[in-house]
């Protein structure tokens, strides 16, 4: 799943937990909690005072009412599930296995119904302006004109398409399928820890988790009218559908770079739910510029294609000569109209770590309006006095480059060692551009079935925004886990799990 593995966030699972009255409230209860710390972090499920929050009620009496062996078979029963329906993620640096089942934690993640209306209203006011920054930058540049944003910052990207500018996108729409990470912050509220806009994955694990969750607790998930979710593939069919030019008969395909990837499973589950092609490069082919697939049957064009390629990869003859994942002769398609790629190429300069600290700037300079949703502060490493800074601060700082994501190309200060430090300062000196710094955080923690009990584990929250000729946002997110105790990594690749979220409707 494309994001960070690592927030940027303390390790508060095992270490300094809150002593007297909270502790003693879980500690004196009965299984499973026993082993359960309420640290420092804000917690999900617990108050301070060790009471469970309201929207968590239903499901703590439900687990205080069944043995240990019951909670158990239920999360085999998850576990299997997964298995039996091919629910894998490839992890590339594992010298044991390549591909294995996706984790997951048969205890959901609660959102309420007010709650889920501030990140509703937040990300369509991020997605709405973040299209709009877009629009201007591969048009006439008023943002860069106007000196919000440096030009060097957005013509030294490695994610600018020169190629782009002046190219039309339907309903001006760059970003159409967007997943943007959220964290809370000490307070309690959700802050937007980064924003995934080129091929953000995760959507299908969000169904998967629902489909387990509900059936490890039918009664409370029935109790607690819980808003659906399985209507986003129809959801994510529609908007694909309104980016033709055209209503009735509309070809889709989803562009895969192949069973290895990583994500493969999601790609062929997309295609599955929505009813279109799933295709790779070699199963495509440009005449006259206009694409086709070739089929049992023959030609057959493809008016929209959902890519889960990288703009690099998508076509031989103008990007990467030696990519064997795209098709020649692609791009002139897309230039001549003949073809819609979702998400445009070029989306990536907006999802670039550096510009995320431009974002409210964004929101203010093209809609007027406060942002809804708060960044976590960020330190632009370019700048000289934020470059002082986060060298003499790097113990305590996350350290990002801008264009990178999963995990890499990242220092998080308070876990590493006095050498690595240095070692990352020296690359800190020599390329200042392309990092960031943020603070750390203190990450959310919620209740996880560990295999023994129920105990406190880090998240983290992705929704997915669906933008075209409206914005839509399925009322569900995937919440990401940090699985083992104290662990800050919650991206699947790097061995992080997943839960359901239930968004309450009241």
């Amino acid at each position: 799943m494309q994001g960070e593995a690592l927030a940027n966030t303390e390790d508060f699972g095992g270490a300094d937990p809150v002593t007297g009255p909270a502790r003693a409230a879980l500690a004196g209860r009965d299984a499973p909690y026993a082993k359960y710390d309420l640290g420092r972090a804000y917690d999900e499920m617990f108050a301070p005072d060790g009471k469970p929050r309201p929207p968590y009620i239903a499901l703590d009496s439900r687990l205080t009412s069944l043995a240990l062996e019951e909670l158990v078979r239920r999360q085999q029963a998850c576990e299997q599930s997964f298995l039996h329906q091919g629910i894998t993620f490839t992890v590339y640096s594992d010298n044991q296995a390549t591909e294995r089942i996706i984790p997951t934690d048969l205890l959901p993640r609660i959102v309420t119904a007010g709650e889920w209306e501030r990140i509703e209203r937040g990300l369509t006011q991020r997605i709405t302006a973040l299209n709009l920054f877009l629009r201007d930058i591969y048009g006439d540049g008023r943002v860069l004109k106007d000196g919000i944003v440096p030009r060097e910052m957005i013509y030294g990207s490695k994610h600018y398409r020169r190629e782009m500018r002046g190219l039309p996108v339907p309903h001006g729409s760059y970003v159409n399928i967007c997943g943007s990470d959220l964290v809370r912050n000490e307070a309690g509220d959700f802050v937007v820890l980064e924003d995934n806009l080129r091929v953000p994955s995760g959507v299908s694990y969000m169904l998967a988790n629902r489909d387990v969750a509900r059936r490890a607790f039918p009664g409370v998930f029935r109790s607690m009218n819980v808003r659906p979710i399985e209507h986003y593939p129809l959801e994510l069919l529609a908007t694909l559908r309104a980016l033709a030019p055209f209503e009735q008969d509309v070809s889709i395909a989803v562009l895969t770079p192949g069973v290895f990837n990583s994500a493969y499973f999601e790609h062929a589950f997309l295609a599955r739910q929505m009813g279109v092609e799933l295709v790779e490069g070699r199963d495509l082919l440009v005449n006259d510029n206009v694409v086709y697939t070739r089929t049992t049957s023959g030609l057959k064009r493809i008016d929209v294609i959902y890519r889960r390629i990288d703009d690099d990869f998508i076509d031989p003859l103008i990007f990467r000569e030696d990519s064997s994942l795209g098709v020649s002769g692609l791009f002139n398609a897309y230039r001549a109209g003949n073809v819609v790629i979702a998400n445009a190429l070029g989306t990536g300069v907006a999802d670039d770590k550096a510009i995320y600290a431009y974002v409210p700037r964004l929101i203010r300079y093209y809609l007027s309006e406060e942002p809804v949703l708060d960044n976590v502060e960020t330190f632009l490493c370019r700048e000289d006095k934020a470059l002082a800074h986060v060298l003499a601060n790097l113990d305590k700082l996350v350290v990002k480059a801008v264009g990178e994501s999963g995990g890499y190309g990242m220092l998080v200060g308070p876990h590493a060692s006095q050498a690595e430090r240095d070692t990352f300062a020296q690359k800190l000196k020599a390329d200042p551009e392309n990092y960031i710094a943020q603070p750390t955080i203190q990450l959310s923690t919620a209740p996880t079935f560990v295999g023994d009990g129920v105990e406190a584990r880090h998240v983290d929250l992705r929704p997915f925004i669906l933008t075209g000729t409206e914005t839509k946002i399925v009322p569900g997110a995937l919440t990401r886990v940090a699985l083992k105790r104290g662990s800050l990594v919650v991206n699947s690749s790097q061995g992080g799990g997943s839960k359901d979220t239930w968004v309450l409707s009241r």
